[in-house]
């Protein structure tokens, strides 16, 4: 079975796992919009990559279902409410199972509650080392983020 972990957000990532492994890990497509170049989701380029990636009636793609945050303002929170709309649009038109997973359920499974966003690249690459190149840097956490997205609804599938 394939898994495909989403961070949504334009500074999100898709995260592939095949029976386990990673077979691929890429940040979420973007494009300019407007004349404010205005960053927005690149639908046309996340259905190429959901379509390349071959999925059947049994795969599941896990989207992070996160919702408004305090201090957040009015114009960033529409923006990514667009984004997640984007992405649940995209895999509707693929006619992908979609299964929604709250932040706090995938974090709280990998230990990884009131930590520090870094952390999560911590776990991925204890738990991945051949990937580490893949979630060197600092703004790698949305990768790592989506692998654990994956990984979370992997170890928690009924055996």
């Amino acid at each position: 079975m394939t898994i495909v972990g989403i961070d949504p957000g334009v500074s999100g990532a898709i995260c592939v796992l095949r029976d386990g492994k990673i077979t691929m890990i890429c940040d979420m497509p973007i494009m300019i919009d407007g004349t404010k170049s205005k960053r927005q989701i690149n639908a046309a380029e996340l259905a190429n990559i959901l379509i390349n990636q071959k999925l059947n009636f049994e795969d599941k793609v896990i989207l992070e279902s996160v919702s408004a945050m305090p201090g957040q303002g009015v114009t960033g929170m529409f923006s990514f409410g667009q984004s997640f709309g984007v992405i649940k649009g995209v895999c509707a038109a693929l006619k992908l199972s979609l299964h929604l997973v709250r932040p706090v359920k995938w974090k709280k499974h990998f230990n990884l509650l009131n930590s520090e966003k870094d952390a999560s690249r911590t776990k991925v690459i204890e738990m991945y080392p051949y990937i580490a190149s893949e979630v060197s840097k600092k703004k790698d956490s949305n990768k790592a983020d989506a692998i654990l997205i994956a990984k979370y609804f992997y170890e928690n599938l009924p055996k």
